[in-house]
């Protein structure tokens, strides 16, 4: 569990870096890129995810990312390459284009530069060791100011995986041409002696096997390279992987084979026989579960794609009174921006013109649309109604509540969760480890009597079946599909250990105001005697329309909702903690407290005065109305109890969660709130530090719930702090966790959503350590003294590629939770 301290350091800014990695097929290829940027002066914390293929480091010294990518590539896993987009100033003619490219392509690591003078931009692609302040810098010195150009461009990285799925499709469909002829030749030919007599009669065993010797060559050598590009360095230099137990034995079948084929005179006899289709299926059935693996892990990564792809491309903006097209990247704050009925909002902004419905149900989960009017803000990406409405931008690019939210679930995907911490120790020795099993097998069967060839076939079949790329996946496509869904219900993971963390929620504490109720004051009933309810708030609002104090604008804001004429009023006086008087439509008025009736002499009408008392006990402020000295009315204020707040409450306890509420409410005000919601227990009367202290009393498994600056100190100090989106930026940057919405039922949502992300966790790595378990001793041969089979090489490649693809796949199961 993170104290307090280390969550406040990790929110000191610092230098990081994020690259997308190529290469990484297993957990081994993690740990290993991790020590190698680990090794790398100046890089700490770096963390390299399988699901995402992207690395995120810390820099203390800007100039070891070169070094670190660098590393990298040694350790075979390159950064790709990158593309950076600059605003540049002053460019006026073709030749000042000509001097920024030639200044940007001269750079080491720029591969190529493309500078727009009409829009002003320069497209850069370059090597993940060169830093974009760098290319700004470079242009700047040349007299064209430049400077860094933020948009949802910077997120094109999670097209990644399709990418790499159409590759992998087109590696397999031509490893599989170049195998079924292979296949067919030998399998088909036990499994039909007719046809194994027909083949030998047409063609003979020595052109069959040169035949499917050049085939085998021709899948090893183009589609399964890969492997031996990888996989042979890294064993090479003591480090073997995922690839690497490929490599040996798809290799040692085909060398094997050629041997026999080319040079039968090396072996005896009875060991002449050859396995091309062993390596040629085994290299075919690898890559269609890596295609498949990509496709699903694509998938997972859909809830970003969705949300970067919400912001639309083009706006119409209106400059000097015109109308254009523009495209949204060249918007700038202040901008004033035409939106269509049913058109997506393009940026961030304030209403200016119009009022009408907005789905904001991309950013809250929530389904029913907001009204909007002048003044109030809309965010990129949010769905306009049937309205025309004009709004003026106020953020665009990285600074958009949509980019900010990409970033997040990012940086949570991102994240290893402590239970990650034992699979990497596992996994560092595991493939050493195979590699020993194989080579056990090998000898075993050889001092048995087993001879040569069923020796080979149990060393492959152990390289082949072992391979760790399950164990690799099984957590972070788990926290990439759980943060992932978070996003789309209005849950947002800062961080993805809060997911682990979450899930092992005991305690639940609120703060009151703002959290479990509305954080202003509102009419919440209404008693009146001689008069009727309408008149008496109209009388009431028209006096109190002026006057700043919160109660107030509350009766006002009552009356206003009911659509009552308000009138004007003379002679308004006010008396500090006692009320006001006025005269409106001739009428004398006193409006206030039990106090301000009683000094003028004005006796209390006891119906009113009973439904006040009852008002005080649950923890609203009554406030009384006189109309020309009698009493006639009064007005229940108290802060609302949020819609959803009874139910989350509910909800918890059906989850076996203890709840609590601290409040710097009087203890009376705050225990009626509690009774009304069911809450444990309650503590009133708390300053900034009481709810820090309570916090902290808690222990383990706390969880605080919060959106005021005066929470933040209990944010962090609790296990798991989730904030209200609608709070302040201070207790957001606090919190693990986000809220987007304002319903606190978001925070059952989220710890349903971490129990399942973990329970997730535990079926992949159970899946995964419990097949190797089972299945490594079956491929060493363990069955066969009991009259069981020996395991196939080609059926340990089937079964290592159903093995990762099955984690993924349930990983996907989580796309309906919670």
């Amino acid at each position: 569990m993170p104290s307090a301290s280390e969550k406040h350091h990790a929110h000191q800014p610092t230098h990081e870096v994020e690259l997308t990695l190529t290469g990484l097929s297993c957990a081994s290829c993690v740990g290993r890129a991790e020590r190698a940027l680990a090794a790398v002066p100046g890089v700490t914390e770096p963390r390299v995810n399988l699901a995402t293929h992207r690395a995120h480091l810390r820099l203390t010294d800007p100039a070891a990312l070169p070094r670190a990518t660098e590393a990298l590539a040694r350790a075979g896993y390159p950064a790709e390459p990158v593309h950076t987009t600059l605003e540049v100033q002053g460019m006026t003619c073709a030749s000042c284009v000509g001097r920024v490219e030639r200044a940007l392509t001269a750079l080491p690591g720029v591969s190529a530069a493309a500078v727009n003078l009409a829009a002003g931009r320069a497209d850069i692609t370059h090597d993940a060791g060169v830093a974009a302040e760098t290319l700004a810098q470079t242009v700047t010195a040349k007299g064209y100011p430049a400077q860094l150009r933020a948009d949802h461009a910077a997120h094109a990285g999670h097209l990644h995986h399709d990418d790499e799925a159409t590759t992998l499709r087109r590696n397999f469909l031509i490893a599989l041409a170049l195998t079924l002829p292979v296949f067919i030749a030998e399998m088909g030919g036990h499994a039909v002696p007719a046809f194994h007599h027909w083949l030998m009669g047409a063609i003979g065993t020595p052109t069959l096997w040169l035949a499917e010797l050049v085939l085998t060559a021709l899948v090893l050598a183009f589609p399964g390279r890969v492997f031996f590009r990888i996989g042979i360095p890294a064993l090479l230099k003591g480090a073997p992987e995922m690839n690497s137990l490929v490599a040996l034995g798809a290799g040692a079948a085909f060398l094997y084979s050629t041997v026999v084929t080319l040079a039968p005179g090396l072996l005896p006899e009875t060991a002449r026989h050859v396995y091309f289709e062993a390596a040629a299926v085994i290299v075919t059935l690898i890559l269609l579960g890596r295609w498949l693996e990509a496709r699903a892990k694509g998938q997972a990564s859909a809830a970003i794609r969705r949300l970067v792809e919400l912001a639309p491309d083009h706006a119409v903006v209106v400059r000097d009174g015109i109308e254009a097209r523009v495209a949204v990247a060249d918007l700038q704050p202040g901008d004033l921006l035409r939106l269509a009925p049913g058109e997506r909002v393009a940026v961030d902004g304030l209403i200016t013109e119009g009022s009408g419905l907005i789905d904001e149900s991309m950013l809250t989960g929530e389904p029913v649309p907001v009204t909007k009017s002048p003044g109030d803000a809309v965010t990129g990406g949010t769905v306009n109604g049937n309205s025309a409405l004009t709004y003026r931008v106020t953020a665009t690019g990285a600074d958009t509540a949509l980019a900010r939210i990409v970033r997040m679930v990012e940086d949570a995907q991102a994240a290893k969760l402590p239970v990650q911490a034992l699979v990497d120790k596992i996994t560092r020795v595991f493939v050493p480890v195979v590699i020993g099993l194989a080579l056990l097998a090998f000898l075993l069967w050889l001092a048995f009597g087993g001879g040569l060839a069923p020796a080979f076939v149990a060393a492959v079949a152990v390289l082949i079946i072992a391979c760790p790329c399950a164990m690799g996946l099984a957590v972070p496509v788990s926290i990439m599909v759980g943060t992932g869904r978070g996003a789309e219900l209005g849950v947002l993971f800062r961080r993805g250990d809060a997911l682990q963390r979450l899930a092992e929620a005991r305690v639940v504490a609120f703060d009151k105001t703002g959290t479990l109720t509305q954080g202003a004051p509102a009419l919440t009933a209404l008693a009146t005697e001689g008069i009727t309810e309408d008149e008496a708030l109209r009388l009431t609002a028209s006096a109190e329309i002026r006057s700043e104090h919160p109660l107030a604008a509350a009766l006002v804001a009552a009356a206003r909702g009911r659509g009552l004429p308000l009138a004007e009023a003379q002679g308004v006086q006010a008396s500090a903690g006692r009320g006001l008087t006025a005269t409106v439509d001739g009428k004398t008025l006193l409006i206030g407290n039990l106090r301000a009736l009683q000094e003028v002499g004005i006796d209390p009408e006891p119906s009113l005065l009973d439904r006040a008392t009852v008002w005080s006990a649950d923890g609203a402020t009554p406030v009384h109305l006189a109309v020309d000295g009698r009493h006639a009315a009064a007005f229940a204020l108290a802060d609302p109890v949020r819609e959803g707040s009874a139910g989350t409450i509910r909800a918890l306890h059906d989850l076996g969660i203890q709840t609590v509420m601290i409040s710097g409410d009087v203890q009376a005000t705050a225990d009626a709130v509690g009774r009304q919601l069911g809450i444990d227990r309650v503590i009133g009367g708390v300053l900034p530090d009481g709810k820090l202290a309570a916090v902290r009393e808690m222990g383990k498994g706390s969880v605080f719930v919060g959106d005021g600056i005066n929470d933040a100190p209990a944010l962090a100090a609790a296990d798991t702090g989730i904030a209200i989106g609608t709070g302040t930026d201070v207790a957001i940057e606090s919190a693990d966790a986000v809220l987007i919405g304002g319903d606190p039922a978001g925070v059952v949502t989220a710890i349903r959503l971490s129990r399942a992300v973990m329970r997730n966790i535990r079926q992949n790595l159970f899946w995964a350590f419990a097949y190797n378990a089972a299945l490594i001793p079956v491929a060493m041969g363990a069955l066969v003294p009991l009259g069981g089979p020996q395991l196939s090489p080609m059926l340990g490649a089937a079964a290592m590629a159903l093995s990762s693809v099955f984690v993924v796949t349930n990983a996907l199961r989580l796309k309906r939770a919670p």
